[in-house]
């Protein structure tokens, strides 16, 4: 089956050693070592946990390290796993020292998850054959392997499940200048010029995310191809990102009408996150994890016991993009 466009062009732009990913400069120098030691003594790697908000390279670190190991990287999420013999199909299969890569494995069943425990310990799989008074207990030995688990949620982990990673990294959002330099990296991979001033503005609105801001480079090199224009430099970029309604912190259409909606229609909050996704017609775990991260990271947003509120850099920034703000310090809607 061929891979659609987008899929190649992701991989493609993907880096492929460590030496090549940009940002997380503590995490890279502690996972190098890691790699390195595991590499030396001739065993696997211990089982590791990469944790953070959605784009941040999750991925693309498991496929690194396991190129950087020089083994096989089998890959499957948490949801997809909806019975324990889905996962022993897979365990049973893997080679001396592969990589089994579990995205969203806080998603991962119970009864899947419980499973795991012996097979990341002892490298041991306990079954049982049969039914009723005739089942028994059979244990099938696993070649030794590394589980690596990517999570939005290292929160929804249960505790027996994450005391069991002997590597737990936690990946931060990416700096501007970070951005730039993916961005850069990105435009030659896919053959778009592109100018240092230009790869600052789309990183510098790309909400500290890679996977963004090659999906906005993507977009914003249509515009200059459309355009005829041969290079991307700040005023290409700005506007045709502008056209896509992103503003100059990155934020979109949704972030905007979010605090909008808190200010206009809740006088500044506090105001429940479930009240806050059906008044923007999403849903609550969108809201949680991809809005209100960037939005409380940026100061316009703050959680609070009873409810979200929108601070005064949300009035000021709004205000700056043309709403209009009373005497009482809210926005008010047009007649």
């Amino acid at each position: 089956m061929t891979k659609p466009a987008a899929a190649v062009v992701d991989e493609h732009i993907r880096p492929r050693q460590l030496a090549d990913f940009i940002g997380q400069d503590d995490l890279r120098a502690n996972l190098a070592v890691f790699i390195r030691a595991a590499r030396e003594r001739g065993k696997q790697m211990d089982h590791t946990l990469f944790y953070g908000s959605p784009g941040l390279g999750k991925t693309t670190l498991a496929q690194i390290v396991a190129g950087e190991l020089g083994v096989n990287l089998v890959s499957t999420s948490g949801p997809v796993l909806e019975r324990s013999g889905d996962l022993a199909a897979i365990l049973t299969n893997l080679g001396r020292h592969d990589i089994l890569f579990v995205d969203e494995i806080h998603r991962m069943p119970p009864t899947v998850e419980e499973i795991l425990y012996p097979a990341m310990e002892d490298f041991k799989l306990d079954l049982i054959i049969g039914q009723g008074p005739g089942a028994r207990s059979v244990k099938i030995d696993l070649e030794p392997f590394t589980l690596v688990g990517a999570t939005t949620r290292i929160g929804l982990l249960t505790s027996p499940l994450r005391d069991r990673f002997g590597v737990i990294l936690r990946l931060d959002y990416y700096s501007p200048e970070e951005l730039s330099r993916i961005v850069t990296r990105a435009a030659r991979i896919i053959k778009a010029e592109i100018t240092p001033d230009g790869a600052l503005t789309i990183g510098s609105r790309s909400r500290g995310t890679p996977r963004i801001a090659n999906r906005l480079l993507r977009r914003v090199r249509d515009f200059a191809e459309v355009q005829g224009a041969r290079t991307i430099d700040a005023e290409l970029a700005s506007a045709a990102l502008k056209r896509m309604d992103v503003d100059a912190l990155g934020l979109d259409q949704m972030d905007r009408k979010i605090l909008s909606l808190i200010i206009n229609h809740f006088q500044g909050g506090p105001v429940g996150v479930k009240t806050i996704a059906v008044a923007c017609s999403e849903e609550v775990r969108t809201v949680e994890d991809i809005y209100e991260p960037f939005l409380i990271q940026c100061g316009f947003l703050k959680r609070t016991p009873r409810g979200r509120v929108a601070t005064a850099r949300a009035y000021q920034h709004l205000k700056r993009l043309g709403e209009d703000v009373d005497e009482g310090g809210f926005l008010t809607l047009p007649e």
